[in-house]
């Protein structure tokens, strides 16, 4: 299928999806992202680049992914909420605990339930500026995820908050 096409499919599926759906959509098409396929670690079903373009692994998905495989759509929704929030706020745990709540809260809208333990409860903590609960969280994504899965890394803080509280302790 010629990717434009394929592209074109995907993303009314993805408005399909609701209002989290045709919103994502809406902001892929006013600034022209592309989506495209490459092949990373396992952990990572699809990442987004300083571009501003989202690709999706090309070890879990391709041109004949169908377009009703939940996961495709809610990953696309997760990478255009970090395009959304700037490289400074995606780049930390806060903006990786907002793309999974979104992201999964919709898969278990549809779905009914969470694909995984780990997923669930990370469904249930509180989103904001809480260090041991974002440490929580990015224990729980690894859980999912597995260890490859490197939300070890990031700042807790979006990195002009982690700053200020490094420098300010508080």
């Amino acid at each position: 299928m010629e990717h434009t096409i394929w592209k074109q499919n995907l993303l009314e599926a993805v408005a399909q999806l609701g209002e989290e759906g045709r919103s994502a959509v809406d902001f892929l098409h006013i600034h022209k992202t592309k989506i495209n396929f490459k092949q990373v670690r396992p952990n990572i079903g699809a990442f987004w680049t300083i571009f501003g373009n989202i690709h999706l692994n090309s070890l879990y998905y391709t041109h004949e992914t169908p377009l009703d495989d939940l996961r495709i759509k809610t990953l696309i929704i997760h990478e255009v909420r970090h395009l959304q929030q700037g490289i400074m706020t995606a780049l930390s745990v806060y903006g990786e605990l907002d793309a999974w709540q979104l992201e999964f809260g919709i898969y278990h809208r549809i779905k009914g339930n969470y694909p995984h333990s780990a997923i669930a409860e990370l469904m249930t903590l509180p989103f904001g500026y809480d260090r041991p609960i974002l440490r929580k969280a990015a224990h729980l994504m690894q859980a999912y995820a597995g260890k490859g899965y490197r939300a070890d890394l990031l700042p807790l803080f979006p990195l002009d908050k982690e700053i200020k509280y490094w420098i300010a302790r508080r």
